[in-house]
C-alpha cells in the first residue's frame, strides 16, 4: 500500500472516530439534560426542601458559565469519557495521516484544498483538546466534531487531489509560515464561531423563543449563560485576529518572493483582507462601542462565513493566483 493510499485510510479513519465521539457527546449532553430536570424537580418538593434547609450543602462540579451540577452519574461519566477518547484518538489519526500526506508529496502537506481541510479541521480539534486540559469546555465536542466530520468527508469526496509538489515559484519557507498560521487561525475561529452559535441558541432560549423551548431543546439549558460563552468566543476570536493579521503580513512577503510584488488585489488577497476588516470591526465594536450579545455573536457568525468563502468560493470560483485547488486546474499553489 502506498503512503498517499494509508493517509487516505486514517482519514477515513478519523471521521468514523470523530463520529463516534459527536454521538458520546450528544449522549452526554443530553444526560446532564435529564439530570438537571431530575434535581429540580426534587427540590421543588417540600419534602426536598425542607431536607435541604436542615443539611449541609455539598460541593458540586459545575460547567464554566452555569451553576447547575454535573452530578455524579456513572453513565454520565462514560460517554464523556468514550467522547474524549473518541476525540484524542481520531485527532492523534488525523495527525498521522497529514503527515503521512506530507511525505508522499515531498513537502508540506497544505498546499491545495484537500489538505487544508484536513489541517484545518486538526487545528480546530487541537484548540478544543487544549481548552478541555484545565477546564471543561465538553458542552463543545458534539458540535466541534460534528463540523469536523462534516469538513473530512467534504475534502475526501469533493476536494480530494493526489499528492503532488507545488510551482517552483512556490517553493518557498513562507509557505510553511503563511499557510500554517492562516490555518490555526482558521481553527481558532472554527471553535469560536461555535461558540457564537451556541449563545445565539441559549439566549433565545432564555428570551422565550417559543422554538426553542420545546423539550428537544432542553439541552440548551445545560450550556454556559450567553454572556460566558460571548466571553469565550471572545477570547477565542481575539487570539485568532493576530494570527490572521500575521498571515496577511506573512502572505504579503510571500508574494514579493514568489510575484515580486506585495500586493495585486487577487481575489484571495482582496477576501483574506475582508475578513480582516470584519474581525477587527467585531473587536473595536464589543471593546470600545459596546457591541455585545447578539449583535457581537451575529458579527462573529458573518466572519466566520466569509472565512469559508474565502476557502470555498474564491477558490472555486475566481480565477487567480491563489487558485490553488487542483480540482480544475493542473497548477496548485499556496493558501
Amino acid at each position: 500500500m502506498q503512503i498517499a493510499e494509508l493517509s487516505v485510510l486514517l482519514v477515513w479513519g478519523a471521521a468514523t472516530a470523530l463520529t463516534i465521539a459527536l454521538v458520546a457527546f450528544a449522549i452526554d449532553l443530553g444526560r446532564r439534560t435529564e439530570a438537571r430536570a431530575e434535581a429540580h424537580a426534587e427540590a421543588r418538593t417540600p419534602a426536598a426542601v425542607g431536607a435541604a434547609s436542615r443539611a449541609t450543602p455539598a460541593p458540586s462540579s459545575t460547567l464554566p458559565g452555569t451553576g447547575a451540577p454535573d452530578g455524579p452519574a456513572p453513565a454520565r461519566r462514560r460517554a464523556a469519557g468514550i467522547a474524549m477518547s473518541t476525540t484524542w484518538l481520531g485527532t492523534a489519526m488525523l495527525l498521522v495521516a497529514i503527515v503521512l500526506r506530507g511525505l508522499a508529496a515531498g513537502r508540506t502537506p497544505w498546499a491545495n484544498m484537500y489538505e487544508f481541510t484536513l489541517v484545518g479541521s486538526f487545528m480546530a480539534l487541537a484548540v478544543f483538546l487544549g481548552m478541555n486540559v484545565r477546564k471543561d469546555f465538553k458542552f463543545l465536542g458534539a458540535f466541534v466534531t460534528g463540523l469536523t466530520v462534516l469538513f473530512l468527508v467534504l475534502g475526501l469526496n469533493v476536494f480530494y487531489v493526489a499528492a503532488t509538489g507545488v510551482q517552483p515559484a512556490l517553493q518557498n519557507y513562507w509557505l510553511v509560515i503563511h499557510v500554517g498560521v492562516a490555518i490555526s487561525a482558521t481553527g481558532i475561529f472554527t471553535v469560536a464561531f461555535v461558540a457564537s452559535v451556541l449563545q445565539l441558541l441559549r439566549d433565545s432560549r432564555d428570551s422565550g423563543s417559543p422554538y426553542l423551548l420545546r423539550p428537544g431543546f432542553r439541552w440548551l439549558d445545560r450550556l454556559p449563560t450567553p454572556t460566558s460563552l460571548e466571553a469565550l468566543s471572545f477570547r477565542l476570536n481575539a487570539v485568532g485576529f493576530v494570527l490572521w493579521t500575521f498571515t496577511i503580513i506573512g502572505g504579503a512577503i510571500w508574494a514579493e518572493h514568489a510575484w515580486g510584488r506585495y500586493w495585486g488585489w487577487d481575489p484571495k488577497e482582496v477576501w483574506s483582507f475582508v475578513i480582516w476588516v470584519v474581525y477587527a470591526a467585531y473587536l473595536h465594536a464589543r471593546t470600545t462601542r459596546g457591541w455585545d450579545g447578539r449583535r457581537a455573536a451575529w458579527f462573529v457568525v458573518v466572519g466566520y462565513l466569509c472565512v469559508l468563502f474565502n476557502f470555498t468560493g474564491v477558490n472555486l470560483i475566481f480565477n487567480g493566483k491563489h487558485s490553488y485547488s487542483g480540482l480544475n486546474t493542473d497548477s496548485t499553489g499556496g493558501a
